[in-house]
């Protein structure tokens, strides 16, 4: 790599201050820094707390624990498609069809979200920030296999711009930019996205293409078995199909620090616990689905995971996260059953609880005030 260091060595004189090419600084420092440990420090002098993790770290460690969810959304497209044609392929050539299905949704996501992250970048004459990273890969595998790219690119443009940049860029959204991208397409092409009509990219004639949320939202029962939906063998977004693949990348993230497992096991407590609600009033199909389906089914566990667990939008408090997490998930399970408009409640749920998510911390750390004042007025008292 001495050559790769070299010609940065070589171009950094060139986008100093006062120099031909300083407009260019922000993007001189983004593409040398993807490529090596920064060597800027917290401080000179005093004491500082240092860690071996950066953002940029933390954003890698976050895009390798999506790889597994990735890698079995692409064989799923392929999958999909075969089976709809009522064809067999094996093992390589479906996941290859894909693969390349997927390939331009990422492409797609990534140029223009980071062409506009670059624009903002040179225009504020700040770093480019690497928060895009993992936006940039969660955006397409929390679409339909078949979304026309033109409808992805104005869903990335939208939550780059509206999401995040009005606010300030990175760490000053106050909600989940990918989530923002969804809600754009949902509320701007509902039909493509309600789950009842894509979702297999160049489907059979014969075959619709459902989602079981979107069958059990039109009063169908779920065609997929409780194991189909497990291993990710069902029509579905290209990353959420996939409970073991997601579960994978959550382990991933807990074992490295990056996600909080109060907010993840808040969720499932919360979205079991209003399961269970619906479950004992029994009033149609679709309150009698078992808790623990809607686990495996839609974006459950790749909200929860994922996109809950983001580290700006979310509750910061420990005690916050909890409240927050059981919050998404009784939120989550109630938008899907009790209004069939919208059989994905996982993404509405997380974006209400991002725009509550600084309340919450608020009155945690209020009564956390209170409760010491009231001990150090007794502790006064009995002195």
């Amino acid at each position: 790599m001495n050559f790769v260091e070299k010609f940065f060595d070589k171009q950094r004189p060139k986008v100093q201050k006062g120099e031909k090419y300083h407009w260019l600084a922000s993007t001189f420092e983004a593409f040398e820094s993807f490529s090596f440990v920064s060597d800027k420090t917290a401080g000179k002098k005093g004491a500082h707390f240092r860690d071996a993790i950066d953002m940029k770290r933390a954003m890698i460690v976050v895009v390798i624990a999506l790889i597994p969810a990735l890698l079995f959304g692409m064989y799923n497209v392929g999958y999909q498609h075969y089976l709809s044609h009522g064809e067999n392929a094996n093992f390589w050539a479906t996941f290859f069809y894909g693969f390349w299905r997927v390939l331009p949704m990422i492409v797609v996501s990534y140029v223009v979200g980071l062409a506009i992250e670059f624009a903002f970048a040179q225009i504020r004459n700040e770093e480019v920030n690497e928060g895009y990273l993992v936006t940039g890969l969660i955006i397409p595998m929390i679409c339909p296999p078949d979304i026309p790219l033109w409808q992805l690119g104005l869903a990335v443009v939208f939550a780059v711009i509206i999401g995040k940049e009005v606010f300030g860029g990175t760490g000053m959204n106050f909600m989940n930019p990918a989530l923002v991208a969804r809600a754009f397409l949902f509320f701007s092409y509902p039909s493509q996205m309600s789950g009842d009509m894509v979702w297999i990219f160049d489907k059979g004639d014969a075959v619709t293409g459902a989602t079981p949320l979107g069958e059990l939202a039109v009063g169908q029962p779920a065609s997929a078995t409780v194991c189909d939906m497990f291993t990710g063998l069902i029509p579905g977004c290209v990353g959420e199909t996939s409970f073991i693949a997601i579960m994978i990348g959550a382990f991933i993230l807990l074992v490295t620090n990056i996600a909080s497992w109060r907010t993840m096991l808040s969720i499932f407590v919360g979205g079991a616990i209003m399961g269970l609600i619906f479950n004992c009033v029994g009033a149609n199909d679709y309150m009698n689905v078992p808790f623990y389906q809607h686990f495996l089914m839609g974006g459950f566990a790749f909200g929860a995971v994922f996109m809950a667990t983001d580290p700006v939008t979310s509750s910061h408090t420990n005690t916050g996260k909890y409240i927050y997490g059981f919050l998404i998930g009784v939120m989550a399970v109630l938008i899907r059953v009790v209004n069939p408009a919208y059989p994905e409640g996982m993404m509405l749920a997380i974006i209400l609880l991002n725009v509550f998510a600084p309340l919450i911390d608020y009155y945690v750390v209020d009564a956390n005030i209170r409760r010491r004042k009231k001990r150090l007025r007794v502790a006064t008292k009995t002195r």
